[in-house]
């Protein structure tokens, strides 16, 4: 395992204006997008699960409208009229190139009429959007960060933390023992992922209309290496929370050994998170 990876102090993010280069479907439910711009130069990843935020126009706008600059930009994206202003929705970054400069994003193709979701279905190249994203490789969107005496890795993500758990894969150091489970909706959306971790990845297909997973039980019924474990593990919020109090409560994991992310919610937007969020704070 390479050196604990420790959360840096600071998390520099800038706002880059972009655009769609290229569109693919990487699977049944999985659309890979292709972003450009100029002042990507700027733009600096640092790989494994790399998040971002994206600002998308609504279906009225050919632009995202944003607040200027990028101090204090929050409250005034909040205090915008929420039917002009640009939907934000958190991505992670499963590619990176110089020369040209471009960044790829998937997105899951849910089918709910989210404005995510269908922004992304109907994409084409020159559609432009915004992006908040690091301008230093050592940045706090990068979550995946195992101690220095980490014995394996244990995965756990459904298919909107796919391209995460793909950077993850890629990253790892070779001979990493690593156990990866990861839910999709159709076996059409299995695909291989390189690494060159000492990798055994689980595909679990629940079917596309299946309310709720088979991943929680798998990972119950699953004999796990010896050693000492970091888990990390994201999905839908109810079954992240599920696994987290498995691992630690059941599994006798270090409860600071586990990174959990709801990356969705059932039955919630990311506007429902973030107003609920604002209210507690």
């Amino acid at each position: 395992m390479a050196p604990a990876a420790t959360r840096p102090r600071t998390a520099p993010f800038s706002f880059f204006d972009v655009h769609v280069v290229r569109a693919e479907l990487v699977g049944r439910t999985m659309r890979r997008i292709t972003f450009g711009g100029e002042g990507l130069a700027g733009l600096t990843c640092g790989g494994r699960d790399q998040r971002v935020k994206l600002f998308l126009p609504h279906r009225h706008q050919e632009t995202p409208a944003m607040p200027s600059g990028d101090d204090d930009w929050y409250p005034r994206w909040c205090a915008m009229d929420p039917d002009v202003r640009a939907v934000m929705r958190t991505y992670t970054v499963c590619g990176q190139r110089r020369e040209p400069e471009e960044f790829d994003v998937e997105f899951a193709l849910h089918g709910d009429g989210g404005p995510a979701s269908r922004w992304a279905a109907s994409a084409r190249p020159g559609d432009r959007v915004a992006v908040l994203g690091p301008t230093a490789a050592d940045n706090g969107g990068v979550d995946f960060r195992p101690p220095a005496d980490t014995g394996w890795v244990l995965l756990a993500a459904d298919e909107t933390a796919l391209p995460a758990v793909a950077g993850i894969l890629s990253w790892l150091p070779p001979g990493t023992r690593t156990r990866a489970w990861i839910e999709v909706p159709h076996a059409d959306d299995i695909r291989r992922l390189p690494t060159e971790a000492d990798a055994e990845i689980t595909w679990l297909v629940r079917g596309q209309a299946a309310p709720a997973g088979p991943i929680v039980n798998a990972i119950r019924d699953a004999a796990f290496p010896a050693g000492t474990p970091y888990a990390w593990i994201a999905g839908e919020a109810g079954s992240v929370r599920t696994l987290r109090r498995h691992l630690v409560g059941e599994r006798g994991f270090d409860r600071r050994s586990v990174k959990f992310t709801g990356y969705w919610r059932r039955g919630a937007s990311e506007e429902d998170l973030l107003a609920e969020a604002a209210r507690a704070s």
